[in-house]
């Protein structure tokens, strides 16, 4: 994000009195606690991955969201848990996480719901997903959200946490798109899921995905990629990326969004009955079959067998030339998928409540005036009992809603006497926690940073009278009446 600037002058008042903030003696314990978090972060994060689209199910068939819903747990922090869980429990089976996934209902109740079990993975991440859910024609919402619920199997709840929002569609559209409807569209920069299917069959389907930094065609586990929009007339080293939705017969690139790990440019072709279509210029949709050429090969598309993926050569069409022959394993169907990420860590607090609603933070907006800069954090998820902390300083804060909370932003000064003349930035994470001291970690920082005219380093006083401290405190004042800006970035 680009950098908000504000001059920030000596504290001459302080913020309201309705505005919260803990007791000294709770503060201090909470501070010590959180100097050892920032040393040492332990935190748990649930990672969920689902399809932006679901397709409606009719009568008594059974439509599974495909890709299906995935959750990975990862983070230190739930070993280190796990491990609390078993000293005290005294037993072996008390400590498993496991969890039901269903879709969110209008009276706030659990749909039907599919139990999930994790099993650990050589990354040691925790891994589970949701094969058999679905959405029958008895619902009627045009939108949705996918509900999880985490326990121990010591039956300890850990908390709920929800997808975002999924668009219901009856089937995928076979007719030319508009980008007039843009909720279908794909545009450059979003995330798909790849899959294929071999004669339609629903058990043998495939799901593009990477391991140990190659490409695989996987049963079980899907990749989320990033898909660009790339300029057809560079080479592969020099690659820069457009903005714009994606048309068939575009240059684009794949790039996993978990390893980073890159496809080399492929142009993007329609397919309609097992024939990449060479000359159609129209927007993609959610669902539609697709192929892969690699630019600049003759006819080799990107192709599955069995588990691994492969380059296939595609047979011209001798009546027409605007279309090539491909086989079932170079047909992929295409959708755009979603992430949703909440962390936290329970390693400091002594947590008997859901560590949920786990708050999420989107975007950071600094205001104000006089003296005094005030810090909005918008996001979702917020609730009265969440307070803001700039590193180990806690800042007074007013819950707005549940998308915003208020802060005022701590002096520089109050990071320790060192910083009272500030000679080069200082960056600091911006947490939430809650008033038990479960601690949300966020990907948002907070830097303070002097004016370029203050030269780091520049001697201050060559010899220091007598009277140094009221010297001293004149210089102080005047440095922090103009001479630093405040800046926050993620």
């Amino acid at each position: 994000a680009e950098p908000l600037t504000y001059p920030c002058r000596p504290r001459s008042r302080s913020p309201p009195r309705c505005w919260l903030r803990s007791n000294p003696y709770q503060g201090s314990l909470l501070q010590d606690s959180v100097r050892r978090y920032l040393q040492l972060p332990a935190d748990q994060t649930v990672l969920i991955l689902h399809a932006k689209v679901a397709q409606k199910s009719y009568g008594n068939e059974k439509r599974f969201f495909c890709p299906p819903p995935c959750v990975y747990l990862s983070g230190p922090g739930w070993k280190l848990k796990q491990e609390q869980i078993k000293a005290r429990d005294l037993g072996e089976a008390g400590f498993r996480v496991c969890g039901y996934m269903g879709l969110d209902s209008m009276d706030n109740s659990l749909m039907e719901t599919q139990k999930l079990s994790f099993e650990e993975q050589p990354d040691a991440k925790g891994f589970s997903c949701a094969k058999t859910l679905y959405i029958s024609d008895t619902d009627k919402r045009k939108h949705f959200r996918l509900v999880l619920k985490l326990f121990f199997s010591n039956g300890q709840e850990i908390g709920t946490f929800h997808s975002k929002l999924i668009k219901v569609i009856s089937k995928p559209s076979q007719k030319k798109q508009s980008l007039k409807n843009t909720d279908l569209c794909i545009s450059s920069g979003s995330k798909v899921s790849l899959f294929n299917r071999l004669r339609s069959q629903t058990v043998s389907t495939r799901y593009l995905s990477v391991e140990g930094g190659a490409f695989i065609a996987s049963a079980r586990q899907w990749a989320a990629f990033t898909l660009y929009l790339a300029d057809e007339r560079c080479t592969r080293s020099e690659f820069p990326l457009r903005e714009g939705y994606i048309r068939y017969g575009s240059v684009v690139q794949l790039v996993c969004t978990a390893t980073g790990v890159t496809l080399p440019p492929l142009i993007i072709r329609k397919v309609m009955k097992q024939y990449a279509m060479l000359d159609v210029d129209e927007p993609i949709s959610q669902l539609h079959k697709c192929a892969f050429q690699f630019q600049g090969s003759d006819r080799m598309y990107l192709c599955l067998s069995t588990d691994k993926v492969i380059q296939f050569q595609a047979s011209p069409c001798p009546k027409e030339a605007n279309r090539e022959l491909l086989n079932d394993g170079s047909c992929w169907t295409i959708i755009s998928t979603e992430t949703v990420e909440y962390t936290f860590s329970e390693s400091l607090a002594c947590v008997r409540e859901p560590v949920s609603p786990v708050p999420l933070i989107a975007a950071l907006q600094l205001t104000g005036g006089g003296d005094v800069a005030m810090l909005e954090v918008q996001g979702e998820y917020f609730h009265a009992h969440l307070k803001v902390w700039f590193g180990d300083v806690e800042a007074e804060t007013m819950y707005r809603s549940p998308k915003s909370l208020v802060c005022v932003v701590p002096d520089v000064s109050a990071f320790g006497s060192e910083w009272r003349w500030l000679r080069y930035p200082i960056t600091v994470p911006l947490l939430l926690i809650r008033d038990d001291g479960l601690i949300y970690s966020s990907s948002f920082t907070f830097t303070y940073t002097p004016e370029q005219s203050c030269i780091p380093g520049q001697q201050v006083l060559a010899d220091v009278p007598q009277d140094s401290d009221r010297l001293l405190d004149s210089i102080h004042q005047e440095f922090t009446r103009t001479n630093f800006h405040l800046f926050m970035q993620t």
